[in-house]
């Protein structure tokens, strides 16, 4: 049913690292030959598209997305701006299956891991403000944290960079608690007195838990629930009424239903949804909401231009502080997220003035697929 293809952005960020892990738990692990192969293969792929104008990539990508939903492999909502002007703000397919909802530009789609990016400006804003080091161990703040060694060598620095050895959080231990976990303290109960799985700042390997650390942390240094600072401190400031990290539990309107593929076709997510958002991922936001985000970072409304500089360039193999990296050509910025019934993708081009958002109620990489299909084809040169 949907497209299994990676989309040439998932695909070139996973060339970076030795091993990755989406929002659900799958870990993959490369060689360095298979990931040269991939690199050749994606960099085929993008010299065989051709360049085009503005206006004919906007038109490509609006029919592209309109065949994708005509064969069921693309429900969701794209938004492409230049220089803070909105170019293309549309959705396709149906937001709830059951009730014949459709999706809309305001529909609040899940969005996986892009809660990384909300949860590393929380983190730097308090670095800026004294309140935090990027050396400091989680030992400093976590004084009661269940495993010595852990709280003892892993830095502010290593969890934002996937550098601190600290694991995923999915898996059995999760399946089993997963209605349990309702707070990060729930999180670090259950996966605090686990061993490191490598020393930390030698290598890299992408963790859920270590996000679910930094939202600790943002608790511990603020006082506040990570969800009240993210929402006074991240959203507000930034305009995004739309974003939140609320409970399944919670009717929150306009929230699309997710869907995932199976045996009897797309079936609904429920049962594989945190309790709610973490700092690690899980909230939902909508397309505008993350454009706006996207200008906030630009105009230093959030954090200053020059820790914007350090948190968006390679502090890791093509990974920032809580941003993932890439160039097709020219640099972007962003994140991904995906896991059953969700795939969300924002992309932020400085040197081009382009922002661009696909968010998806269905299976990764379905915005991925359609945000690629508009960023291949895009003008890079006046």
């Amino acid at each position: 049913m949907g497209s299994r293809r990676v989309g040439v952005f998932a695909a070139v960020l996973s060339l970076a690292a030795v091993s990755s892990c989406t929002d659900a738990g799958e870990v993959t692990t490369t060689t360095t030959t298979e990931r040269a192969e991939a690199v050749a293969t994606v960099a085929a792929e993008v010299e065989s598209v051709a360049r085009m104008s503005e206006a004919a990539a906007l038109g490509a990508l609006s029919g592209r997305a309109d065949a994708l939903a005509d064969t069921d492999e693309f429900s969701g909502a794209v938004l492409v701006a230049r220089d803070g002007k909105v170019l293309l703000e549309d959705a396709w397919g149906l937001a709830d299956r059951e009730s014949g909802t459709p999706n809309t530009p305001d529909t609040k789609f899940r969005v996986g891991s892009l809660n990384k990016m909300f949860t590393a400006i929380a983190t730097l804003q308090l670095v800026e403000a004294g309140q935090l080091e990027l050396d400091d161990t989680i030992g400093e703040h976590l004084v009661d944290y269940p495993n010595e060694e852990v709280a003892a060598n892993v830095t502010v620095l290593h969890l934002l960079t996937h550098a601190g050895g600290t694991g995923d959080i999915f898996g059995a231990e999760f399946d089993s608690n997963r209605l349990e976990l309702r707070e990060h303290q729930d999180y670090v109960d259950l996966f605090g007195p686990r061993p490191l799985a490598f020393e930390p700042g030698t290598s890299h390997e992408y963790s859920n838990y270590g996000f679910v650390l930094l939202g600790a942390l943002i608790e511990a240094v603020t006082g506040q629930s990570y969800y009240d600072y993210v929402r006074t401190n991240v959203f507000e400031p930034a305009g995004m009424t739309s974003t939140d990290s609320l409970p399944e539990t919670d009717d929150v309107p306009n929230r699309a239903v997710g869907y995932t593929d199976s045996d009897d076709g797309w079936t609904p997510n429920t049962d594989a949804l945190l309790w709610r958002g973490i700092a690690a991922g899980g909230g939902y936001s909508t397309v505008g909401d993350l454009m706006r985000f996207a200008q906030a970072l630009s105009a230093g409304t959030l954090i200053s231009q020059a820790m914007l500089a350090e948190a968006t360039r390679a502090q890791a193999p093509g990974y920032g502080f809580g941003f993932q990296l890439g160039r097709d050509p020219v640099l972007f910025y962003g994140h991904h997220g995906g896991s059953p019934g969700v795939s969300s993708a924002l992309r932020v081009y400085p040197e081009l003035g382009y922002v661009v958002v696909g968010l998806s109620n269905l299976d990764e990489p379905a915005a991925n697929n359609v945000v690629d299909y508009f960023t291949l084809r895009m003008p890079v040169a006046e």
